[in-house]
């Protein structure tokens, strides 16, 4: 099992301090989540919450991930860091290749690109891009950024977007792909890719999500090895039960493990304090 330290709702310098001592605590990764503004007035309900309301208050900082990471990048050796979740269906698919890439290159192949197709209508709106074929798009664009990624010269000519022959410089080392999402259609599209990145979710349920998994990537010839499966289990907490996650499947836990011991009002450095005590009560360094 990986753990994985999530910075939703930081002050974005804090996060900075966080990933060093997560790589020196042995951590494996960083979660990195992402909104380009935050609406005063939506329309559009928050889906995972019961009443539609946003988890978040206003002014919570939400650094570009791009930056954000080849900031940690360079203050880090051996930490993973992946978006929960980044939107690419609302953005321009080569500027976004261009900043996952640079990052990627940056960090040493240490990225992980977790994606979702987004549930903001107004946000899309105000980037430019059409909110209702965002799921056709977010799979073309998949593949036109892996194109990107490869070295030498790329053509692409999809359903959106046609691409003349260019080449994209730096080239990235590999950059595995989670897929956010509980529909059929998104666990299809996670099976098709390197992974499922989850929100919070109970662990039955995220078992659940893991053996449908596991079913379309055997229906379609897949492996299994190297598919990852990630996300916050909102009733874990004891050595047992991530265990019991892991013998599921589930190869990656998403937590703040200063919420176990001092709460969100936490300092920085209670949420170190935290995180120490998490792995020695997890014996993850035994």
């Amino acid at each position: 099992m990986k753990y994985y330290i999530s910075s939703a709702f930081l002050d974005t310098r804090e996060i900075i301090e966080v990933a060093k001592a997560a790589d020196d605590l042995g951590y494996d990764g960083v979660g990195i989540p992402d909104h380009v503004v935050n609406l005063e007035t939506l329309r559009t309900p928050y889906p995972y919450t019961k009443d539609g309301q946003r988890r978040w208050q206003p002014f919570t900082d939400w650094p570009d991930p791009w930056v954000l990471i080849g900031a940690l990048a360079q203050v880090t050796t051996r930490l993973r860091f992946v978006t929960t979740v980044y939107v690419p269906a609302m953005r321009n698919p080569y500027s976004a290749a261009k900043a996952i890439g640079t990052a990627a290159f940056l960090a040493e192949g240490r990225v992980e690109l977790g994606v979702g197709v987004g549930w903001c209508a107004e946000e899309f709106a105000l980037m430019g891009e059409q909110f209702e074929d965002r799921g056709r798009r977010t799979d073309e664009i998949l593949d036109l950024m892996r194109a990107l990624w490869e070295p030498g010269w790329t053509e692409f000519d999809g359903e959106f977007y046609h691409t003349p022959r260019l080449e994209m410089q730096p080239t990235p080392p590999r950059i595995p792909i989670y897929v956010g999402g509980l529909s059929e259609l998104a666990l299809r599209r996670a099976a098709r890719n390197d992974g499922w990145i989850g929100d919070l979710i109970k662990t039955d349920r995220a078992i659940g999500v893991a053996r449908r998994l596991r079913t379309l990537r055997t229906e379609n010839d897949l492996p299994l090895d190297d598919f990852t499966i990630l996300t916050p289990l909102t009733d874990a907490f004891t050595i047992g039960d991530y265990r019991r996650a892991e013998d599921a499947g589930i190869t990656g836990i998403l937590t703040m493990p200063w919420m176990f011991y001092t709460g969100a009002g936490a300092t920085l450095s209670e949420k170190i304090d935290g995180m120490r005590r998490l792995r020695k009560d997890l014996a993850l360094d035994a």
